[in-house]
């Protein structure tokens, strides 16, 4: 049978991007296999111009490659042409960086960072030849694990789970890869792998090792330890020292083009404002920053191991960064002889979001987006957004007066206690905001307005609240288009239909598992994308 390398090779040449297979872009690492302790597949499961554009898969990266004796090589989920011509082939899902069926490493490490993406991870698996289940998997089969936000809710997938990362990754990685490294092989049954796993290390969290009830009509009625090792609550890890915790100066460069392209320079982690809705907000405090020094030493040399023409400032909240003035001059200074643009993700609207147009007013202008949520001051406090309007108007005319031509604003729809008021208030401030640009210009100005259905998540105030219905969202948005209607603004509300699927996934429990199976088998795959989503065969899996 010819080897995987000739089939692969005889099947690039008919995919589109062929180049996302391949690997060998600047930056990426090749180790030797053969004198490896443990190898790890960081499997982020979404296509490659995704996955690319995640930090926290580069952060993994660099800090397991830079440590002797432990590969790890990158794997995403292929696209859906180059699968089937896969399947055909009899080619397994494997690694870029050495083309190795992934079954043959030690630890599959899946990034999950949104519901819809437990179906790619389920079909990875059965494309890497690997039984779905942790109890089907034996001695030989590699230890299947998770890190990301989904892992704080990660029932649905429970099953097909060995090990939960719970909390900043970095800081159990390798703990986790040495651990494997002495253990592998050891034990027969993976249950007992898991104990001793769990036993070991702090901030894991097993499935296989907790038991559910659930009531006559589904429901979960509690859940518990069924071994000594398992704790009945599992903290999550946390970085004491952000500071001098790793950052990767020299992350790959993709080979095609991806969602962002760009230096992502993660300046702080944990926000302060606790938004109801937020889940990232919950999870991720404390808040931490890194000092303006190391940011800066940071971005030079991700700039000079790059060459990329734009840098982003990350955290979730990076108006409350207690440096920004004095880290954006010295970023400008730095970069604008180099024609490198400095942008900021979508900020917390605040009174010092008035100032941040002039000091981020850089030669070549990137993004500015803000992040108002919801139309009204009433609705802001509802979900604990505490913004006032003459903060978000004097902004957006502070931008459009510096030369930003777009902004983009992000409201939500569905939210707790919204009324058709509501609704009409969100709509006229979109409108004003891009009058905003009339104080400069004498014309309304061009905005982007992404709008988002309220989907509640585990782990924050609103966990418990009823979500909308489709046909509440289908209202709304129907609403909107009416009222907004400037050939300036450029809005556009999010399919309902997903949100129904996102938010049934988001909160459902172990019996979820054949359902995702099911929905495997029927097409479901690639959920977050247009062209892989579709309502009506999720219904039918129902």
């Amino acid at each position: 049978m010819p080897s995987l390398r000739s089939r692969l090779d005889s099947i690039l040449p008919l995919v589109q991007s062929p180049a996302q297979y391949i690997g060998g872009e600047v930056n990426s690492i090749t180790k030797d296999h053969a004198s490896a302790r443990v190898k790890v597949a960081l499997c982020f499961p979404d296509a490659y111009k995704i996955g690319m554009s995640h930090l926290g898969l580069q952060i993994l990266y660099g800090l397991l490659n830079r440590e002797p004796g432990i590969v790890a090589e990158r794997v995403f989920a292929p696209w859906m042409e180059m699968e089937a011509r896969m399947r055909e082939s009899g080619v397994p899902l494997f690694s870029l960086e050495t083309r190795t069926p992934i079954r043959d490493f030690d630890i599959l490490g899946f990034s999950l960072q949104y519901e819809l993406s437990f179906t790619n991870v389920i079909n990875m698996l059965d494309l890497a030849g690997i039984p779905l289940r942790t109890a089907d998997r034996g001695p030989s089969d590699p230890l299947v694990i998770a890190g990301g936000s989904c892992t704080f809710q990660p029932e649905p997938i429970a099953e097909f789970l060995d090990i939960c990362v719970l909390g900043d990754g970095e800081d159990r990685i390798l703990d986790l890869a040495n651990a494997v490294a002495e253990m592998k092989g050891a034990f027969r049954d993976r249950r007992e792998y898991c104990r001793a796993l769990v036993k070991r290390i702090p901030n894991l969290y097993a499935p296989c090792l907790y038991d559910c009830e659930y009531a006559a009509d589904g429901r979960l009625v509690r859940m518990w330890p069924n071994c000594d090792e398992a704790p009945l609550f599992v903290n999550r890890a946390q970085v004491e020292n952000f500071e001098t915790s790793f950052f990767p100066t020299s992350p790959v460069v993709p080979a095609i083009e991806c969602v962002h392209e760009r230096i992502n320079l993660e300046i702080m982690r944990g926000c302060p404002h606790a938004c109801r809705f937020c889940q990232a907000g919950m999870i991720k405090l404390p808040v931490r920053a890194r000092s303006v020094e190391t940011l800066f030493r940071y971005a030079v040399e991700a700039y000079k191991s790059t060459g990329y023409d734009e840098m982003t400032l990350t955290s979730l909240s990076t108006a409350d960064y207690p440096h920004l003035e004095e880290l954006v001059a010295r970023l400008k200074a730095e970069f604008d002889p180099k024609m490198v643009g400095i942008s900021l993700p979508s900020l917390r609207v605040n009174e010092r979001i008035r100032n941040i147009p002039g000091i981020l007013n850089t030669i070549r202008k990137a993004g500015f987006t803000m992040a108002p949520e919801a139309g009204t001051e009433r609705m802001r406090k509802v979900i604990h957004k505490l913004i006032k309007d003459e903060d978000l108007y004097a902004a957006a005319t502070a931008a459009y007066r510096e030369g930003w031509d777009t902004i983009k604003v992000y409201y939500m729809i569905g939210l707790p206690h919204e009324t058709d008021a509501d609704i009409d208030a969100t709509c006229d401030a979109i409108i004003k905001t891009s009058q905003c640009a009339r104080a400069s210009r004498n014309r309304d100005g061009e905005l982007n307005v992404t709008v988002s259905p309220f989907v509640p998540k585990a782990h924050t105030p609103f966990q418990w609240e009823p979500m909308a219905s489709a046909e509440r969202f289908n209202e709304i948005r129907k609403r909107m288009h009416s009222r907004v209607r400037s050939k300036k603004i450029h809005l556009k509300v999010h399919d309902p239909e997903r949100a129904y699927v996102e938010g049934v996934v988001s909160r459902g429990n172990r019996k979820l598992a054949p359902v995702l199976v099911e929905a495997v088998k029927s097409g479901c795959k690639f959920d977050a994308w247009d062209e892989g989503f579709d309502f009506r065969r999720w219904m039918d899996v129902f």
